[in-house]
């Protein structure tokens, strides 16, 4: 089985290629690039490891949340290349990917925050049962401080709203701010839904915002 994957919610581009069970893969911290450099990156690592777009049975992409332009980027680019090769597409959560970037093992508890921007924070819980990553907290655009943990012990705090928040959760023991969506963690969490036959047609890609504004207003930036 053969894969590619495109993420590109966050400052850093990155695709990934899943091929019977290896992953490799090419991230490039550019923001605003994404549209310029996703697909020269993808074609670049297909020919590095001697596959065509044609053996590829699927296209995954980073579904969300994040940046709106980013998540648009990855979105139709997974739906061009899906819609010529009339191949499946498989959207992955961004909390899933910050997650299995993090700790990809069965029991971690990863709380996934993401810098939302405009003083808010996109976050989500979630606990690895059975190869699966399962929400214990549902995602959620909200104030930093408005965020709270689910009971219980072991949880690592992952992704960039601890960059922009370095408060927040302060009382966990371990915190990676440094970790962003991976299209590697998209391959990995894509495949094995791929093989349950969870791809969908491209025309029913979509991704996932979370929030419908994009920036303030010019009014609300003046009292700012």
């Amino acid at each position: 089985m053969r894969l590619a994957a495109i993420e590109t919610s966050s400052d850093w581009c990155s695709v990934a290629l899943w091929a019977d069970g290896e992953v490799a893969g090419i991230a490039r911290r550019a923001p605003n690039r994404h549209s310029d450099l996703a697909l020269p990156m993808l074609e670049r690592l297909l020919k590095e490891n001697r596959i065509q777009l044609k053996e590829l049975q699927a296209i995954a992409f980073g579904a969300g949340p994040g940046s709106f332009t980013g998540l648009r980027i990855a979105c139709g680019l997974a739906q061009g290349l899906a819609l010529a090769r009339e191949l499946p597409v498989i959207g992955v959560s961004s909390f899933e990917a910050v997650a299995e970037e993090a700790a990809p093992e069965d029991g971690a508890r990863v709380a996934a925050c993401i810098d939302a921007r405009m003083s808010e924070i996109y976050y989500c819980a979630l606990e690895r049962r059975a190869g699966a990553w399962q929400e214990v907290l549902a995602g959620q655009c909200v104030a930093p401080a408005a965020a709270a943990l689910p009971p219980g012990d072991g949880w690592i705090g992952a992704g960039s709203g601890f960059a922009a928040y370095p408060d927040l959760f302060k009382n966990l023991p371990v915190k990676r701010p440094e970790i962003f969506p991976s299209a590697r963690a998209v391959a990995r969490l894509a495949a094995p839904r791929l093989a349950a036959g969870e791809g969908v047609d491209a025309a029913q890609a979509t991704p996932v915002y979370l929030r419908d504004k994009v920036a303030y207003t010019r009014a609300e930036l003046a009292t700012r």
